[in-house]
Formats: C-alpha cells, sequence, structure tokens
C-alpha cells in the first residue's frame, strides 16, 4: 500500500509506542477503514489489527475513507488505479479489523453509519461490536450510506 505515502511502516508504529510506553504516555490509534481500496481490503484490515493488538494504545479509533477533492487518493479514482470500497465492503472490513484486534482499552468509530458502535472496554463488548455491525451489514440501506458519504465536502 505505498500509494497511500504515509510515510512509516508497520515497524516504525511499533518502535514509536513502545517509546511512548516506556515514557508513561498514552496514545492512540486510528484505523483508516477504506484507504487500502478493494484490491487490499482484506490485507489492511489484518495487517493493521495484528500491528494494533501488537502496540498498547489507550484508544483505537476508526474513520471510513471519503474521497474528497484535491487528495491523491481521488486522482488515482479519477484515472481508473483506486476502486474504492462500497458501504458494504467499508462495513465488512472493519469487521474483520476487529474480529482481529485485541486490546484492553477504549473503541471509537467515527463512520457514516448510524449505529453506536463505540466501547469504553472493548475486550468486554467485542462480541456486541461484531453483532451490531452484522446487523448494519444485513439491514442498512446502503444507498442511502452511499448517499450520504459522497455529499460529504469535509472532516
Amino acid at each position: 500500500m505505498d500509494f497511500v505515502n504515509k510515510g512509516y511502516k508497520s515497524q516504525d508504529i511499533l518502535e514509536q509506542c513502545e517509546k511512548l510506553d516506556k515514557a508513561g504516555i498514552e496514545y492512540w490509534l486510528t484505523f483508516l477503514n477504506g484507504v487500502a481500496g478493494q484490491s487490499h481490503t482484506k490485507e489492511h484490515a489484518l495487517n493493521s489489527a495484528k500491528i494494533f493488538s501488537q502496540a498498547n494504545p489507550t484508544v483505537v479509533g476508526t474513520g471510513g475513507l471519503v474521497l474528497f477533492e484535491g487528495t491523491g487518493l481521488l486522482g488515482l479514482y479519477r484515472k481508473g488505479r483506486f476502486q474504492p470500497l462500497s458501504e458494504k465492503g467499508l462495513m465488512e472490513e472493519l469487521k474483520l479489523f476487529i474480529e482481529n484486534l485485541d486490546f484492553d482499552g477504549r473503541f471509537i468509530t467515527h463512520h457514516t453509519i448510524s449505529m453506536d458502535l463505540n466501547s469504553v472496554n472493548f475486550r468486554e463488548n467485542k462480541e456486541n461490536i461484531l453483532k451490531s455491525l452484522q446487523y448494519g451489514i444485513e439491514n442498512f440501506d446502503l444507498d442511502k450510506l452511499s448517499e450520504i458519504r459522497s455529499s460529504k465536502r469535509g472532516l
């Protein structure tokens, strides 16, 4: 996923988190749901969950990708070189991430999906979060969610 140009690799995240742990500084990690597109969705969810589970975050947050004007990913999409996930694909990727995530802390989501997946104690509530997400995958109006996402103009 070098096309995202984050400027760092997974090992860099773990090294910096270890420094924060040693210094007694709490930190959040954020999963950008959908940033890998259709071609790398499974890899993105699994690798992110693996790295997040190895770190010691106080909070894990997630947000769904929106292709804003002026961004590199929107440019790649317009050239046919990036295929974003559908709303269902975003929820399925988030579910795969959560299924493979293991940490003891607070979980926060900021998504177009209109459900509360937030939890003060992730481990204790993981199964309920997954059940709620599965309900959304099976029952939500995905066209309406897609319309809401595409109408966003900023964070």
